[in-house]
């Protein structure tokens, strides 16, 4: 399998079977495979998927992507509950990350999810903003 064909939330999988069947609607099995498409959706500049599992409680009007950010690699620290049988969970995150100017970012974040109706939403973070790395 080329790189190029591997998905961007480092399953070491092919996007194909991986994350893309979410991008394309179907639901994410538990909150970590939610967390990993967004991650997905965020390094292909998919917007309305992101807008899409976020809480309505929380999601913004729009979304605007930063399109000089490059995201590189994907850490699961931890999970708290998020499974099938599961109506909550927490996924705990790091994602990595250049911006057009070369710097190197770290989001770390908390980040919490429900389940409504039989699919993952993401709620919010738990931690700020995009920060840069010392």
């Amino acid at each position: 399998m080329s790189v190029v064909d591997q998905c961007p939330c480092g399953s070491r999988r092919e996007y194909a079977e991986c994350c893309e069947p979410f991008h394309l609607g179907n639901p994410a099995p538990t909150a970590e495979a939610l967390m990993r498409s967004r991650y997905s959706a965020f390094a292909r500049g998919l917007a309305p998927y992101l807008l899409r599992t976020w809480h309505p409680s929380t999601r913004p009007k729009r979304l605007d992507l930063d399109a000089g950010m490059t995201w590189r690699a994907l850490q699961i620290v931890d999970t708290v509950n998020g499974g099938p049988g599961d109506d909550t969970g927490v996924v705990e995150f790091r994602a990595i990350a250049r911006s057009a100017d070369g710097e190197r970012r770290v989001q770390h974040e908390r980040s919490t999810f429900t389940r409504i109706d039989g699919r993952w939403l993401y709620v919010d973070a738990g931690t700020g903003p995009l920060v840069r790395d010392r």
